[in-house]
């Protein structure tokens, strides 16, 4: 890049949680967010969710474009990408942050349960960084940050199909680390333990303090802790990092 050039960041699932924390975090003067968001099952919430990413990100001094887009269809994640370049012709840091979870022991979860989950929380970032890191080797340059999860290092019960999208996430972060760093592209991911979101927002009084008692620092992560290790990934100093893994859970994995 050089001085004058606008700083371009994607981030998928932008419209709320851990996603609008990062567009936030990363808002800069001379830098310009783009995001997707997707919700069929309530597109009006969804609609206003992303709204609120753009104005927070506004706040920051920050142009924000938000983007309906599935990152599961290969069709759409194209149109997704064509969008921003036709807009601001280059991608700088792409965090592949989208992704759902439809809980359920093994014995009794149903294939499309397994195959949503997948879809959205491993296909997605395939998809999108393909694209991206196109972009970025042309442009000598540029970083991808994972959105993993410490269940995808240990597992958790209930979860067969959100361990398996992390645990695969992470794999195709150090493939993909390989793969691009000749391409002067770095590809990380963070992996957060318990943190307060919408998602965990709806977990039993009785979960949620289990989980609290197995962290050492003594409290649930926020969402701007995890968005803070993302900055870094993107950030300079970050550039001699490729392929790893970082931990955000207040030592619940160590």
């Amino acid at each position: 890049m050089t001085e004058n050039t606008q700083r371009v960041v994607v981030v998928t699932g932008g419209s709320r949680g851990i996603g609008r924390a990062i567009c936030k975090t990363l808002a800069a003067p001379g830098s310009k967010i783009f995001f997707n968001y997707f919700s069929p099952a309530d597109r009006e919430a969804e609609e206003a969710a992303a709204a609120e990413t753009i104005a927070a990100v506004k706040q920051a001094g920050c142009e924000a474009v938000g983007i309906w887009a599935n990152v599961a269809v290969s069709e759409e994640v194209t149109a997704f990408f064509d969008q921003i370049m036709a807009d601001a012709g280059r991608v700088d840091v792409l965090v592949n942050n989208a992704g759902i979870t439809r809980d359920g022991m093994m014995a009794r979860m149903k294939e499309s349960d397994w195959d949503a989950v997948l879809a959205i929380n491993l296909k997605g970032p395939f998809l999108c960084t393909q694209i991206a890191a196109r972009i970025m080797g042309k442009q000598h340059g540029g970083r991808i940050i994972n959105m993993a999860s410490i269940v995808g290092v240990r597992g958790n019960i209930g979860q067969a199909n959100y361990v398996a999208s992390k645990a695969g996430l992470i794999g195709l972060t150090k493939t993909a680390a390989r793969e691009y760093a000749a391409r002067n592209v770095t590809v990380n991911a963070v992996a957060p333990g318990f943190i307060e979101t919408d998602m965990t927002a709806v977990l039993p009084e009785k979960v949620k303090a289990a989980m609290l008692s197995a962290i050492p620092l003594g409290r649930a992560g926020q969402v701007e802790d995890v968005a803070a290790v993302v900055a870094f990934l993107a950030s300079d100093a970050a550039a001699y990092m490729t392929g790893q893994v970082l931990h955000v859970s207040g030592g619940m994995f160590m």
